[in-house]
């Protein structure tokens, strides 16, 4: 038992004093879509191996209770020569309380750290969802959601110039 007061703290990223924190309040699927235009004879096995589109984006906004929610999407495509396999998109989010980070670092934790609590979810789904199509479960490789943040905000520096 402690002798400090257990009152909840503001939601709006800067408590004073306190230690940097991220709580996942909520996680929830936002849209999911798959699609096997070719069922069934893209099940057959043999042939080449299907060529993979990814992408990534990860988006953020503050809300009027001082959360954040924060949606990670991801989608993969796969064709061969002869046509599309499969399509699968995927917006994962999540309502996050940020506690003791200064306004200036906000956007890299909300686009970076968020994202990477959520991925394991979000990638988890779509291993489930492709096996559930008739495919192997595809399971996407880690992301370094620095580096998409950090070519994000190269390409709009560009944009802007």
């Amino acid at each position: 038992m402690t002798d400090t007061d257990a009152a909840a703290p503001s939601g709006n990223g800067a408590d004073n004093g306190s230690a940097p924190g991220i709580r996942i309040l909520a996680q929830f699927v936002r849209d999911l879509s798959f699609e096997n235009p070719r069922a069934p004879d893209s099940l057959r096995a043999g042939g080449p191996q299907p060529q993979i589109d990814m992408g990534v984006e990860m988006n953020a906004r503050g809300r009027e209770d001082g959360y954040f929610e924060v949606d990670l999407k991801l989608s993969a495509r796969a064709a061969r020569e002869d046509g599309p396999v499969f399509h699968v998109e995927l917006v994962y989010g999540g309502v996050f309380h940020i506690t003791g980070v200064p306004a200036e670092d906000l956007e890299p934790v909300l686009l970076v750290e968020c994202p990477r609590y959520l991925f394991p979810f979000a990638r988890r789904m779509i291993a489930d969802v492709t096996s559930e199509g008739g495919f192997p479960p595809f399971l996407l490789e880690p992301i370094d959601f620095a580096g998409v943040y950090a070519a994000r905000r190269a390409q709009a520096t560009v944009g802007q110039a």
